[in-house]
């Protein structure tokens, strides 16, 4: 029997038996996702071995759009210059909902010896990269064309409507200070005729192991900013730097001083803040006290507000050091994403859902990170539910495996299953209401 009649009669068959019963619970999500496994793992080696920086992914779109097409849909392409949506429409009346998927690679040299590992070469920022799905948005999108097939096949029966987000460039934008990824699909009106009541994503995750999901309510993933400081001075010979003006000098200073804005003005008990210098640029010659010095970091917080304050004493502290130099400070700051907030009565909802996907002793309350993720700006429009899916070997310590982002980063394969289970479960449960 071919594959999509299978799944259709095993989900058709779980929303009478869910019809029938004395609650108002979807189907589980198993039945569906077993028939589905070998086909997303076929799906994530390709789109591993194939990788394409943010705005690049032009063959994953392509490879998005013609399996929503042959699913009977109508895809939108070229939204935010690679992105790809679609609108599944059920059969009965119900709520809306958004599913998200990031689509780019980074501008990492794979070292995992993967048979399917990615040779792919590209240019990132004028640099000669490697290409490498280090972060695992090739299983996210391989889970969410699982999803979306599992509900294409019982649409009949399904309750509301379902829209596709495959995102571009959710790792920033490939040109500084350019607007990329999530906020760009919106400004280019991606909700504008579908209002979602919500949008759900998830995230492979190093620090847990395959098997496991995490999960908190509210604020859990740090806003990301990336500020550009530049220091102007006077250049002179460096035998005598009293002639000029020292650039290099008061960067250094600034820096500092940056850090005491952490230690001693921002209750970090409250709001742990992160502020990050990770590229100081200036002079070509051991003997000449260049004109500019120019830094490059990050920011990461918690809160909007708390965000803004530091950005302002951030900057006030480069002008004050600037100018009892003699140098002037001009910080520039470019939000890459918001704080990642899960909506506490939704995340209360849903939480049941992963239990009933992986089992409660495999649903665990994660800490706040302070990385950061571009789908926050979905959630700022609709309420909003992320979670995580482990994908570090069972019996093998998270801590001491390589992270997201590292070229050696090979994540278990389960991890696939749990994340099509995991995500069909609680899409599932949010269009059939809540429990009665």
């Amino acid at each position: 029997m071919p594959m999509r009649l299978t799944t259709c009669l095993a989900i058709a068959g779980a929303f009478a038996c869910a019809s029938a019963g004395a609650t108002a619970h979807a189907a589980d999500a198993l039945p569906v996702t077993a028939a589905l496994q070998d086909k997303v793992v076929e799906w994530r080696r390709d789109l591993h071995q194939h990788p394409e920086l943010g705005n690049h992914e032009v063959r994953t779109a392509q490879v998005v759009a013609d399996h929503l097409r042959a699913l009977g849909m109508e895809p939108r392409t070229g939204i935010a210059v690679t992105g790809v949506t679609a609108v599944l429409k059920g059969g009965k009346p119900g709520p809306r909902i958004a599913l998200r998927a990031d689509m780019d690679a980074l501008p990492v040299t794979e070292q995992t010896g993967l048979p399917f590992a990615s040779t792919v070469r590209s240019e990132y920022r004028g640099q000669p990269v490697g290409v490498m799905h280090a972060c695992g948005h090739d299983m996210h999108v391989a889970i969410l064309m699982g999803v979306a097939e599992a509900l294409a096949s019982m649409r009949d029966e399904l309750p509301g409507e379902v829209m596709f987000v495959f995102q571009p460039a959710e790792e920033g934008p490939p040109v500084p200070g350019e607007v990329a990824g999530a906020k760009r699909m919106l400004d280019e009106g991606v909700f504008d005729d579908f209002k979602p009541d919500a949008v759900l994503g998830l995230h492979v995750w190093s620090r847990l192991n395959a098997g496991q999901v995490g999960v908190r309510a509210g604020p859990f993933m740090a806003s990301a900013d990336e500020w550009t400081l530049e220091i102007t001075g006077k250049q002179t010979h460096g035998s005598q730097p009293w002639a000029g003006v020292d650039p290099i000098t008061v960067a250094a200073q600034v820096l500092l001083g940056a850090q005491s804005i952490i230690a001693r003005q921002v209750d970090i008990t409250a709001h742990p803040v992160v502020l990050t210098a990770g590229q100081i640029n200036s002079g070509l010659r051991f003997n000449i006290i260049p004109d500019t010095a120019t830094m490059v970091g990050t920011l990461r917080t918690f809160d909007m507000d708390v965000r803004q304050d530091v950005i302002d004493r951030f900057r006030s502290t480069a002008e004050h050091f600037a100018a009892a130099s003699g140098a002037t400070a001009t910080l520039n700051v470019d939000m890459n994403a918001p704080v990642t907030r899960n909506e506490p009565a939704l995340t209360e909802r849903l939480r049941p859902s992963l239990v009933r996907a992986v089992g409660e002793g495999n649903v665990v309350e994660v800490p706040r990170y302070t990385i950061a993720e571009d789908f926050s700006e979905f959630a700022n429009v609709a309420p909003g539910f992320y979670f995580f899916v482990g994908t570090t070997p069972a019996g093998t310590d998270p801590l001491t495996a390589p992270i997201n982002h590292s070229p050696q980063y090979a994540p278990d394969e389960a991890a696939l299953d749990v994340g099509l289970r995991a995500l069909l479960q609680a899409t599932l449960d949010f269009l059939q209401g809540p429990a009665s």
